[in-house]
């Protein structure tokens, strides 16, 4: 019986040799021609570009940065006279959409030279030796190019996808992350060693400190680019670039938009003028206006609207809280501007006040965080007044008006006790109760005080809530000029607001 199930079975085996070496064969041939670089047929392309400084918009001072780049390309031999080293290599850092690879690209324009860009992940495999190869083949390429043209630009976006800090893990991932790290050095320096004109700039979204040491050393990518989101002036120059490219009415005020659209890249605005363009397509209107342009901002910071089927005790309510948080926002806030009230739901949320800092801030003083949990208790009191009751819809601005009162006490010394430290850093079983009952108790006397101001505010000002929810409740969103007109018409305006 064993003997010929042995004999039956023999075909099978066979079969199954004869496939493994087949496999044994093909993985040969595919690491002796380069790794799966080959099957992908993954092509080096030179190109010359057409973006010029003009076209560089947004970052002023990375710009300038740029330009002395390219005056370092075309005059190597003042350099070499003075005994300068000739620059090879060029690391961007910076958010996405903020135009590192648009800045390369005008670079390689201004200088003359043809332009060579590939992303880090497509360097690698799971396969070891394949990303060194894809390395190779590209420098051979820019050689060549530099050759021909006099020099040529390698521009890897993504470099943190190869450039990260190297394990010695015995997975293949970690290896061949490795090798191709190993080879674009052993490049990077075949380029020192000989006089290649070819220039390597790298982009990437991580921190610097993510980047192996090797990589940033002298010879390498030893000059920096940092490329930050643009600033109010910067704003304004990029909404009017990409403004110029749709039709639009020539009362939009460009310098409400920057203001409104603080943080934002050019990538995202020039994608809010895009979505713009299409509301006011789909709403039949022939040019782009203020309304189209808050509606896209709104739809891509916050969402579709979609009207829920609220009672008209609900609606009211949440009419009611939004005023709340728009008349506390404008009379109390020392660095904000209200845009837009809306009672539309978006997502979770009911309804909401968009608002901005009139310029960039990025330290927040105690008057602008007291300001801030004030604005978040409105809501609560303008209900609390008009119903004598509240919905749950008070629990997130409750939630942000406890975290920040609780770290003005806890972490950044700003309680009227005068407790200085940072007591988050410290495990709460090793600070005393007392301790903690003292803290605790400055947190809820901040919370209190807070509370005073807007009853106080809202009291004062009631015909001023009443007038904003009824406008609310009949129109659902309010925008900026509506808003402003409101207060003017009160008798308020931003040159009477009070501090925090």
């Amino acid at each position: 019986f064993y003997r010929h199930l042995t004999i039956a079975q023999m075909p099978i085996s066979i079969l199954l040799a004869g496939l493994n070496a087949g496999i044994f064969v093909f993985m040969y041939m595919i690491f002796l021609h380069g790794g799966f670089s080959k099957i992908k047929q993954a092509t080096v392309k030179g190109q010359n570009v057409n973006i010029h400084w003009e076209d560089v918009i947004g970052m002023e001072e990375a710009k300038q940065e740029a330009m002395e780049v390219v005056g370092l390309i075309k005059d190597r031999t003042k350099l070499l006279k003075i005994g300068g080293k000739i620059l090879k290599g060029l690391l961007m850092v910076g958010p996405p959409g903020c135009g590192k690879t648009y800045l390369a690209k005008a670079i390689a324009t201004e200088a003359g030279i043809p332009f060579i860009s590939m992303s880090g992940s497509e360097f690698t495999e799971i396969f070891v030796g394949v990303g060194a190869s894809r390395v190779r083949k590209l420098f051979k390429k820019a050689r060549n190019l530099a050759y021909g043209h006099g020099a040529c630009i390698i521009f890897i976006d993504e470099l943190d996808a190869i450039g990260r800090q190297r394990s010695f893990s015995f997975m293949g991932g970690g290896q061949e992350t490795n090798s191709t790290q190993n080879q674009l050095l052993v490049e990077m320096d075949g380029l020192q060693e000989k006089d290649y004109n070819v220039i390597i700039i790298g982009a990437t979204n991580a921190a610097e400190d993510v980047l192996d040491e090797a990589l940033l050393r002298p010879g390498r990518f030893d000059r920096k680019i940092y490329i930050d989101r643009p600033n109010l002036q910067e704003r304004e120059k990029v909404f009017e670039y990409y403004l110029n490219k749709v039709k639009h009415d020539q009362d939009v005020d460009i310098g409400r938009l920057a203001r409104q659209a603080v943080h934002k890249s050019p990538a995202e605005i020039e994608n809010m003028i895009k979505e713009a363009a299409l509301i006011a397509t789909r709403n039949k209107k022939e040019t782009v206006g203020h309304k189209e342009l808050s509606e896209a901002m709104e739809r891509i910071d916050m969402g579709l609207k979609h009207r829920k089927h609220m009672t008209k005790e609900e609606k009211e309510m949440v009419a009611f809280h939004e005023t709340g948080h728009l008349v506390v926002m404008y009379m109390l806030h020392p660095t904000d501007d209200v845009f837009k009230a809306s009672i539309i739901s978006r997502k979770e949320s009911l309804g909401a006040v968009h608002h901005q800092p009139r310029e960039e801030l990025y330290t927040n003083s105690k008057e602008k965080i007291l300001a801030d949990i004030k604005v978040s208790i409105g809501g609560y009191v303008a209900e609390k007044t008009r119903f004598g009751t509240t919905s749950d819809g008070v629990a997130m601005d409750f939630r942000n008006a406890m975290w920040k009162a609780h770290n003005m006490v806890w972490m950044v010394g700003m309680s009227d006790a005068g407790y200085i430290g940072d007591y988050t850093i410290i495990p709460k079983s090793q600070l005393s109760e007392s301790l903690k009952e003292k803290l605790n108790a400055e947190t809820d006397k901040i919370i209190k005080s807070c509370l005073k101001d807007v009853e106080d505010l809202l009291k004062k000002e009631w015909p001023i809530v009443e007038r904003f929810a009824k406008e609310l409740l009949e129109k659902e969103e309010l925008e900026y000029d509506e808003i402003e007109a409101i207060f003017k018409e009160c008798g308020k305006s931003h040159n009477c607001k009070k501090p925090a």
